[in-house]
């Protein structure tokens, strides 16, 4: 007997599709203003990479002041009740990196929702966007055999890669401004049985191995095996010298000139951050169904090779496989605002900024194994604008979809800032929705003013 599909209808004031940093943010802080919120996501856990092993990166910035606070501060130190973080520890190359335990991350999410009072709607697919005179009036999710309709005030995309503002109709841009070229994904995996004396004792005897050689223009001084012996939630990237004599002796089998591990906050383990897939595009789904199957197909290759060649990893073992791969890029939403390469080198930080940063812009190559990296000096500010789609009304944005230029989402798809900007995004659609306005005529100071008595910060001058 044929069933047909089972249809549901939901009203909220505010909804969030996709439930990664940006998302997760945005939820929380639109319901913690009062608005009925539900948050949608395809996955059966919030939080998206922040369950992969992946640090946040430059909560503090070249100076080491504190420039993230709010929502992302309050997760980390919920990590730190749950000894799930080593904190924020400075870094000569990546500005700072903050360890997050993967699981862990996983279980605060669902707290943070369940505090919050946010609907949960998990394991749904977004099928379909209403559009009536220029405004998206509902979109149309479904799982298990069960079609829902959900109408809302606001809708935040946090899809990563901006689905919803796509199928919406909204302008977009793809990639490098010449090329086309998308950065590549990365799949997140976890070794336990890392022995980090022996190989710090490597490094140290084998300096050429640092990327110092590289071309790299942000990284200071002091990035070295001691750094590495005495920061628990290190970053590794190296290896440049050993990647480029095995791939001449056909025995690497990745296509990327470095190993990048980040330290867990679990005994001997780390996350790598290695494995690399070129000519991809993360919003079509033959390419994903593509990097999935390689990208695991890679793995157990990888490890052979840090087993055989990497002092320190000769006993190192497989525990754990992210659920999805990681995409770096795809489609980027524009918005009343737009950020660009220049508001990022120059420290741009306009009144109507609702987050700052200043992790160096920092792109992949999507057709070779090099990267391409550009120093931030001082932290910019991304204005409230770049949350709002500038041609479809009810419509918002979070995350690395973003209204931003292609050069400086080098540096704005990075976690942190993405849950600094979901928070901004949530106030902004809580007030539309409550003052019954459009979000482009929701007054930037008063989302500023919140964001404020919340924790984040804004300015120099509250920096820590």
């Amino acid at each position: 007997m044929k069933n047909d599909m089972k249809k549901e209808m939901i009203k909220k004031d505010v909804a969030v599709v996709g439930g990664g940093p940006g998302g997760l943010a945005a939820a929380v802080a639109a319901a913690r203003e009062g608005a009925e919120v539900i948050l949608v996501e395809r996955l059966g856990y919030l939080g998206g990479q922040l369950g992969s092993g992946l640090p946040f990166l430059a909560f503090l910035d070249m100076h080491q002041r504190r420039i993230v606070g709010g929502i992302a501060e309050e997760f980390v130190e919920r990590l730190k009740e749950k000894d799930g973080t080593a904190g924020h520890k400075y870094c000569p190359f990546h500005l700072s990196s903050t360890t997050i335990h993967p699981f862990y991350s996983r279980v605060i999410c669902f707290e943070m929702v369940k505090e919050a009072g946010v609907e949960l709607l998990m394991h749904c697919e977004l099928v379909k966007t209403k559009v009536i005179d220029g405004r998206l009036c509902s979109i149309i999710v479904a799982g298990k055999g069960t079609e829902i309709e959900i109408e809302a005030d606001v809708f935040i995309d946090g899809t990563g890669d901006g689905d919803v503002a796509y199928m919406a109709g909204a302008e977009y841009e793809k990639g490098q401004s010449e090329s086309g070229e998308l950065q590549p994904p990365s799949l997140m995996f976890n070794l336990s049985g890392v022995d980090f004396e022996r190989f710090c004792d490597y490094i140290e005897q084998h300096p050429e191995e640092l990327p110092y050689n590289m071309g790299l223009t942000h990284i200071q001084p002091g990035y070295n095996a001691e750094f590495f012996r005495n920061n628990p939630g290190h970053i590794f990237f190296g290896l440049n010298n050993t990647i480029k004599k095995l791939r001449s002796e056909s025995k690497c089998p990745v296509d990327r000139d470095t190993v990048i591990y980040i330290r867990q906050p679990i005994p001997g383990t780390v996350a790598v951050n290695t494995i690399r897939i070129l000519n991809f595009d993360g919003s079509n789904v033959h390419d994903l169904s593509r990097g999935e199957l390689e990208s695991h197909l890679q793995i157990i290759p990888l490890i052979e090779m840090l087993q055989e060649h990497v002092p320190g990893f000769e006993k190192c073992y497989l525990t754990s496989v992210n659920a999805t791969i990681g995409v770096r890029e795809s489609r980027r939403i524009m918005g009343i605002k737009k950020f660009t390469k220049e508001d990022a080198v120059s420290g741009s930080i306009p009144d109507d900024a609702i987050g700052l940063f200043s992790y160096f812009i920092d792109i992949h190559s999507g057709k070779g194994d090099k990267t391409y990296t550009k120093t931030i000096e001082e932290p910019y500010g991304i204005p409230y604008g770049c949350t709002v789609a500038k041609d479809i009304d009810g419509l918002m944005m979070t995350g690395r979809c973003i209204s931003v230029d292609a050069v400086a989402f080098g540096s704005t798809r990075i976690m942190t800032l993405c849950m600094a900007i979901g928070q901004g995004a949530g106030v902004g659609a809580a007030l539309a929705s409550k003052n019954k306005i459009q979000p482009r005529k929701v007054d930037p100071e008063e989302v500023r003013k919140i964001l404020l008595q919340k924790g984040a910060i804004l300015t120099l001058d509250e920096a820590k």
